[in-house]
């Protein structure tokens, strides 16, 4: 395994506060708005119907102001399949869009659907559906204060970061494949295996052109803060063991990455493991059995 990068040590989490110090994490009304919306998801059917949010001008201030800042960082920090999916994306700059305004466009250029979520879906449930064509996204807002960061998932990070990629055939066939890698596993510890190479490729994933490391995960594409602080993280050269021995956070930055030397490199380091993976795949490979806390 090589280094690309290696910084001194520099906290970027530091710049917005601890996760828990978030002001979404406190703010009362907030809190009560983002868990209404993430209620509707209780008992939801992958790919049921399901109802449009009526959003604030406020929410929707919030996704201009994320949109604006965004959308230049794609063009400057994002590599060129980012780029063309984004292209082929229809995403409104002006207002936040309903699940169902994404979904037909991803459907016609790649199959794709969104379905409903309320927060961090489990493994199994959510690598599985991804086989089918259906991505599991949620439809709050993260909080306004702190616009061009979010500790968790939200609308802005579903749908500018996923669906950009769901937009572009090459890029959803990684999903699918994974999917089908996770329907083939019964044990958990195979899926916590599988749900990190997910997250150091799809969520957090680089690609490095003409020698610098260019944002391609979903993560990274729909924070501000993320998309280019390479400078103060390790970033190393794709190695899906490496990664998939490498524990992870979800509401913080990453403190290590992995850049695929060409979108070529990733489709076939993907294609390769999870061709071979199954329950066994982490007692064949050595890989530790990491702690699950990874909020």
């Amino acid at each position: 395994m090589s280094t690309v990068r290696k910084q001194t040590p520099v906290s970027v989490e530091g710049r917005l506060g601890r996760a828990n110090e978030h002001p979404g994490r406190h703010d009362q009304d907030y809190r009560r708005r983002r868990d209404a919306l993430a209620a509707r998801a209780e008992n939801h059917r992958v790919g049921a119907p399901y109802e449009d949010v009526a959003y604030t001008e406020d929410e929707h201030r919030t996704w201009r102001t994320v949109h604006d800042a965004l959308a230049p960082a794609h063009r400057t920090h994002a590599c060129r399949e980012v780029l063309a999916a984004g292209e082929a994306a229809d995403i409104p700059a002006e207002q936040i869009p309903q699940h169902a305004e994404i979904t037909p466009g991803l459907r016609t250029r790649t199959g794709f659907s969104l379905t409903l979520a309320g927060g961090v879906v489990p493994n199994e449930r959510f690598l599985g559906a991804m086989e089918h064509g259906y991505f599991h996204a949620v439809q709050f807002v993260r909080h306004p204060a702190v616009p061009l960061y979010t500790p968790e998932p939200d609308v802005l990070h579903d749908v500018f970061g996923h669906g950009i990629h769901l937009s572009s055939p090459g890029i959803a066939e990684l999903y699918r494949v994974i999917g089908r890698a996770a329907n083939r596993v019964r044990t958990t510890e195979a899926l916590d295996i599988l749900s990190r190479v997910y997250w150091y490729t799809l969520e957090y994933g680089l690609i490095t052109e003409a020698g610098e490391p260019k944002a391609f995960g979903a993560a990274l594409l729909s924070s501000y803060g993320e998309i280019a602080a390479h400078e103060v993280r390790e970033v190393r050269e794709l190695d899906l063991c490496a990664a998939a021995s490498t524990q992870y956070r979800i509401s913080s930055y990453q403190s290590v990455l992995f850049a695929a030397r060409s979108f070529a490199h990733l489709e076939d380091a993907i294609g390769r493991f999870c061709a071979e993976f199954d329950d066994d795949t982490g007692n064949r490979l050595g890989l530790p059995s990491l702690p699950r806390n990874r909020q």
